[in-house]
């Protein structure tokens, strides 16, 4: 078959970034082919997913209230293709591949977020570290000498005034034809609700998006505790910001609370504070007390959107990350029960007989991959907040390694606090399953990229594990046996370490830790190479909509 080509035209440059200046300023026109057929390798890496629930149980008032919260959510589509990229109307227009337009969807932009945010669109040029955040010619030197007094925020953009100087533009500012409708419509669906804690909170998250003051609204998402219907929406993760990790990117999900899982789960929040005390590292690096009004439960994801829809897909979620807010009530961790079980039978149990040895097979099971994850989440409530020496929270600390970090540090006190409850009687099962379904995860999440918080962390810890013998491979078979004795050795090694690393504030151990460990060896990348060979997908895309539900 003859490739397409895609003319990425010169003015594309000019005009793709909106208000700041373009990565690709400066480049020549672009009249590169790129193959159809390796663009089609691309899409492959995904696989398709019908985003549906069992709506039966539900009040005609809440199923009308679905689509308001859908089509709400829809605007963050708007909003973070902005943020990560510019102006999404003039790159599609360039493009005469539908197989181009439909990865460049995916990705929110012409970057690979597979694949360390490699351009696979002829001409683009690197991703900016700040993505559309900041203005590109912008140096850390500038930002840090420039006196704005919110420069720092979550919710304000960087840009220049027609003098070149560094101004703000809050959120609210810049999208806010985007963000009075959004608050229309969850006013409109606040209208509806039977919850009187969800009407509260569907209030309130309205008023924040007009405003960018958002804690209001976090508090009232915590008080929360019979709603059905959830809403998790506004600009949330700081993951896309990999200049200084600061600036929060618009996200939205939809969801349908299972109640029967939720009470099934609704204990464990309550070990927090026993588990936080027992953590193996010094008594300064776990001296505060975690939130008790945590509450732990599964949703089954009826709508992704924006940050959350871009890539690598989210399955489970744990909010707010106001640390005054997680220290006053804890967090609400949410598994994305429907989510998660795709991910498990499309990819999680083809990696496993690919890569784990055959008589531990056995041990790759939903209910720890549930668990892992979930604990996971659990786990973001452990640890320290606030640096020991005065230097900020540790998110300040540590800036654009932050969110790795935080992500290894979830990963790896997860399996902790599986281990302790298992101890206790209080997780069933067999210890193996949990430890071998870890392993088998890691190599579920390194394939993400180190363009991923998620795949660096995965990443340290597997390096990590390796070098402590948690693990070893089969030369014959290209398979891997976890040492479950090793394993945990190494898990406590491994949480004392990146606990007293953010206890620390430690910017520069974070850097090398990362940037040593980070790395992806030849021998793995040969493994991972032989799951791509097998056709098994990286992640999933979704069908997904009010029409998908029934509802239209």
């Amino acid at each position: 078959m003859k490739p397409r080509h895609i003319l990425f035209a010169s003015a594309l440059a000019a005009t793709a970034f909106g208000c700041s200046s373009s990565s690709t300023e400066g480049n020549e026109a672009a009249t590169e082919t790129v193959a159809a057929d390796s663009l089609q390798q691309k899409l492959d890496t995904y696989t398709s997913v019908r985003l549906t629930t069992d709506l039966s149980s539900l009040s005609e008032s809440e199923k009308k209230t679905i689509p308001l919260l859908i089509e709400a959510s829809d605007l963050m589509n708007k909003m973070f293709w902005y943020e990560a990229y510019g102006q999404k109307d003039s790159l599609m227009s360039a493009l005469d591949s539908e197989a181009a337009k439909k990865y460049v969807q995916i990705n929110y932009g012409p970057w690979d977020r597979l694949n360390n945010n490699e351009p696979f669109i002829a001409g683009v040029g690197p991703k900016p570290e700040g993505a559309n955040f900041y203005p590109t010619d912008m140096t850390k030197e500038e930002f840090e000498q420039a006196g704005l007094k919110d420069k720092a925020s979550q919710y304000t953009f960087l840009r220049r005034d027609g003098n070149g100087k560094l101004i703000t533009v809050p959120y609210h500012v810049q999208f806010k034809e985007e963000v009075q409708r959004a608050a229309d419509l969850l006013k409109q669906a606040a209208a509806l609700a039977e919850d009187a804690g969800l009407k509260k909170y569907l209030n309130l998250r309205a008023d924040a998006l007009l405003n960018d003051n958002y804690q209001p609204s976090d508090l009232a998402w915590m008080e929360m505790k019979d709603n059905r219907l959830d809403i998790v929406i506004g600009p949330i993760e700081t993951y896309e910001d990999k200049l200084f990790g600061y600036k929060a990117a618009h996200e939205a999900y939809v969801l349908v609370k299972d109640m029967e899982w939720s009470e099934r789960l609704s204990k464990y929040a309550a070990f927090l504070p026993e588990l936080q005390r027992g953590l193996p590292v010094a008594d300064q690096y776990k001296k505060e007390t975690p939130g008790t009004d945590s509450d732990l439960n599964a949703y089954d994801v009826v709508y992704y959107a924006g940050d959350s829809n871009a890539g690598s897909k989210t399955i489970a979620i744990n909010l707010p990350n106001d640390e005054e807010v997680q220290l006053k009530k804890g967090t609400r961790r949410l598994q994305l029960k429907n989510a998660m079980k795709a991910k498990f039978d499309k990819i999680m149990e083809p990696i496993a007989a690919e890569l784990i040895a055959e008589d531990q097979q056995q041990y790759v099971t939903f209910d720890a991959f549930f668990a892992n994850t979930m604990f996971h989440e659990v786990a973001h409530g452990l640890g320290i907040k606030n640096t020991i020496n005065n230097a900020g929270t540790v998110r300040e600390a540590l800036k654009e390694h932050a969110s790795a970090l935080e992500e290894g540090k979830a990963d790896i006190l997860g399996l902790y606090m599986i281990t302790q409850l298992h101890e206790k009687g209080e997780v069933e099962g067999d210890l193996k399953e949990y430890y071998t379904t870890f392993l088998a995860g890691i190599f579920r999440s390194v394939r993400f990229g180190a363009a991923s918080a998620h795949g660096k962390a995965n990443m340290v810890r597997f390096n990590f594990f390796q070098d402590n013998g948690a693990f070893e491979r089969d030369e014959e078979t290209g398979k891997y046996r976890v040492n479950y004795e090793k394993m945990r050795q190494a898990m406590n090694k491994l949480s004392e370490k990146i606990l007293t690393l953010q206890g620390n504030g430690d910017y520069a151990g974070v850097g090398t830790l990362l940037n040593e460990q980070g790395q992806i060896s030849p021998q793995l990348q040969a493994d991972l190479d032989r799951l791509s060979k097998a056709n098994i997908p990286v992640d999933i895309v979704f069908e997904q909509g009010s029409e998908v539900l029934g509802l239209k």
